[in-house]
């Protein structure tokens, strides 16, 4: 990580990149003049200019020489020309400075990069898959900290342009747009303000798409839209758009696929795909909708099991998805109560059992509902005495006897055991930058 520079030396740096010199950086205030008399004799050329922003953009590095830079008069600015430049390379650099400056989680410092929002959406059309893949994290990454960003982009037309971008055959692009819509989607403002433009557009069918051939196509891209596809259902308001897309029966088609990919040793990367569309459909089972009916498929059960077998040693978390979903499916549905003893699937859910408190609430749950719902629960009887509705829950779990649980909250995702408050596991991310862990559960 680069030292911070003094406001003298960031605006050193600017006079060296705007005049097309590498770069001086001279360690007091008394190098002024011979550095500008080096500046007035250098000549103008393509080459260093590529340079100089080279060294500007490691310098950007640092949180200081970044909230410097912004507040200097015509530094975004100048950049914007670099960025709008007709010459590639010294375009690519100035859009890694942007690059660098869109990881500040200084609000200002992305407030300060509003003028350059017009020119990255107008750039996700471009014919380069790098330049355009460097846009998008940057879009990304300045949505993430500023509510003013996302403001401005919506009227510039952000869904539309995403929704047009996301019939790009690249896979590299793909990831990136997924990654720009799940900031979006997690914005507070999301429920009312950006998800009823997003089901207006086309981008909810591509979703789907995308994440349906995740396995055959990248996976990457299916995980971010995943992520999207979970923010939009945990929003409960477009849930019926969703299921009239047929998002029951593709994402269910999903964890068959992945139960029938099992990793590899030592192969990373499946879990993360894993664990949103899990939680799509367990969200999607818990609306009172009677969509049960569109996936009446004993297959389903069986692949719970076996990606439970396959993930459980190397990813404990997934034992509570699965269990999730396995308690909405049968908490209305006697399909599935019945289905689950005829597999003789009963012993292998209650070796589940110590696996966290969590866990063991979740499969009494579900042995509670195949005790109400399944072939040998007794005839319907009068109601329950008014004692019983005060049945224990579990925190977001649903009443034992027979309740579909509550929708699963839109964790944002980070290194984080306990539920944490949503903005404070949204990150930033850099091209280079693998994704980090998800959420283990909620123990």
């Amino acid at each position: 990580m680069p030292h911070p520079l003094s406001e003298y030396e960031v605006k050193n740096v600017m006079f060296s990149v705007m005049l097309g010199f590498p770069g001086i950086f001279p360690t007091s205030r008394h190098a002024e003049e011979p550095v500008l008399e080096l500046l007035r004799s250098v000549q103008k050329g393509s080459e260093d200019r590529k340079r100089s922003l080279g060294r500007l953009c490691w310098a950007l590095r640092n949180k200081e020489t970044q909230q410097k830079f912004v507040r200097l008069d015509g530094s975004i600015r100048t950049l914007i020309g670099f960025f709008t430049s007709s010459l590639a390379d010294v375009q690519m650099q100035a859009g890694r400075c942007l690059h660098e400056l869109s990881h500040s989680s200084d609000p200002a410092v992305a407030e300060a990069c509003l003028p350059v929002t017009s020119y990255l959406l107008t750039y996700l059309s471009g014919h380069s898959i790098e330049f355009t893949e460097l846009c998008l994290y940057t879009l990304g990454n300045l949505v993430v900290e500023s509510e003013a960003v996302r403001k401005r982009l919506l009227p510039q037309g952000i869904i539309p342009v995403l929704a047009s971008c996301i019939q790009s055959p690249h896979e590299a692009v793909l990831e990136g747009l997924g990654y720009v819509l799940s900031q979006l989607l997690q914005a507070k403002e999301a429920p009312t303000e950006i998800i009823p433009l997003v089901l207006a557009s086309a981008l909810p069918q591509h979703m789907l798409r995308v994440v349906c051939l995740g396995l055959k196509a990248g996976i990457g891209a299916a995980v971010e839209f995943a992520w999207c596809l979970h923010y939009i259902i945990s929003s409960q308001t477009a849930n019926t758009v969703l299921l009239s897309l047929g998002a029951l029966p593709a994402l269910t088609s999903v964890v068959l696929d992945l139960a029938s990919e099992p990793p590899q040793d030592g192969a990373e990367g499946l879990e993360l795909l894993v664990c949103p569309v899990l939680r799509c459909l367990s969200n999607l089972l818990a609306e009172d909708t009677g969509c049960e009916m569109q996936v009446q498929d004993e297959r389903l059960l069986i692949a719970l099991f076996l990606i439970l077998q396959s993930f459980l040693q190397r990813h404990p978390f997934i034992a509570q998805e699965c269990l999730w979903l396995l308690n909405n499916l049968t908490a209305h549905e006697p399909f599935f109560c019945s289905a689950l003893l005829s597999l003789d699937l009963l012993p292998a859910l209650l070796q589940l059992l110590p696996c966290s408190q969590m866990a063991t609430v979740l499969v009494l749950t579900v042995v509670c509902n195949i005790a109400v719902k399944g072939p040998l629960a007794p005839p319907a009887g009068p109601a329950p005495p008014a004692a019983y509705p005060h049945t224990a829950r579990a925190r977001g779990c649903g009443a034992v006897l027979g309740a579909a649980a509550p929708p699963l909250p839109a964790l944002p995702r980070g290194h984080a055991t306990f539920l944490p408050s949503p903005s404070a596991l949204r990150r930033s991310k850099s091209l280079s930058t693998p994704c980090p862990a998800f959420p283990k559960g909620w123990s």
